[in-house]
């Protein structure tokens, strides 16, 4: 049962948890690129909090090779099961639609592919190249899953060039087990140190209020750092239905503001932490932070 800081226990969300919903002009015509392209968003699939705020600013996050995943993480509302082929026009429809959105920096996720052989690598090159084609202006932000840590693999990735590569710890070391399926936490943790060590800004992000203890965010902090992760983010973990993992307890803002503090401390460029952060959420500011 999710309990707050201070020892009160209640199943209601606290006010700073509460969402303003800003289903603008810009939202609709957002959603209408989105649909007409027949294009799947991370936004939608993985029922983010701040899809209305982020569609209403003309931004939104990519979701490329199909909305099906391999992998069936318990904190995750990502449907899971048998994908299908990767759609070789998709490259294309995310790139024209960046461009019709007016996309300064353009953020690209996927699902997982553990049923392809190279783990959708190379389809994640070709989409790349495909938003550079048609947004030569724009900077470009990966979110990818671990691969496998397959060195090959992640080079197919880097050497597209994307101005930032991103892929999250998600949550501690000990509950990893708990919370994700196939992924590890030292997979994860070589995966972001072989990006690190080919020059790409790397980035990473985990969830908090899943039981984890004070002690054990500043060490995944600290081994993030040590890999080489230039941004972080760090938000509260919302259970999407009753099936999901129970959320543990609803962390303060003034807790994140603690954790934000010390991941300055230890080094990183730029942290985003907040009860709403996601990963993409704002994600032009920590670029134009690390630019300056």
């Amino acid at each position: 049962m999710p309990k707050l800081y201070g020892g009160e226990i209640t199943t209601r969300k606290p006010d700073w948890l509460k969402i303003h919903l800003h289903k603008s002009e810009a939202f609709a015509e957002t959603d209408r690129i989105v649909r007409q392209h027949s294009l799947h968003t991370i936004c939608s699939s993985g029922r983010c909090p701040n899809k209305a705020e982020c569609w209403s600013r003309h931004t939104a996050t990519f979701m490329i090779l199909g909305d099906i995943c391999t992998r069936k993480c318990r904190f995750c509302a990502t449907r899971t099961g048998r994908p299908l082929p990767p759609d070789g026009s998709e490259p294309q429809h995310v790139a024209q639609s960046a461009r019709l959105m007016g996309l300064r920096h353009i953020v690209v996720t996927s699902v997982a592919r553990d049923d392809i052989p190279d783990r959708g690598a190379d389809h994640w090159a070709k989409t790349v190249a495909a938003v550079r084609a048609e947004n030569p202006d724009a900077t470009i932000e990966l979110l990818i899953s671990d691969f496998d840590a397959d060195p090959a693999l992640l080079d197919v990735v880097a050497a597209s060039k994307p101005d930032i590569i991103g892929h999250n710890i998600e949550t501690v070391e000990r509950l990893t087990p708990l919370v994700r399926s196939r992924a590890t936490y030292a997979t994860s943790l070589r995966a972001l140190h072989h990006l690190a060590q080919r020059g790409v800004v790397v980035k990473s992000g985990l969830m908090v209020g899943l039981g984890e203890s004070d002690d054990e965010v500043m060490t995944t902090l600290e081994d993030l750092h040590k890999a080489g992760v230039r941004i972080v983010t760090i938000g509260q973990y919302l259970q999407p239905t009753a099936a999901h993992y129970p959320v543990a307890e609803y962390v303060t803002p003034e807790q994140f503001e603690r954790y934000r503090q010390s991941a300055l401390e230890i080094g990183f460029d730029f942290c985003a932490s907040a009860p709403l952060v996601r990963s993409s959420y704002l994600a032009d500011q920590a670029l134009q932070s690390i630019r300056r």
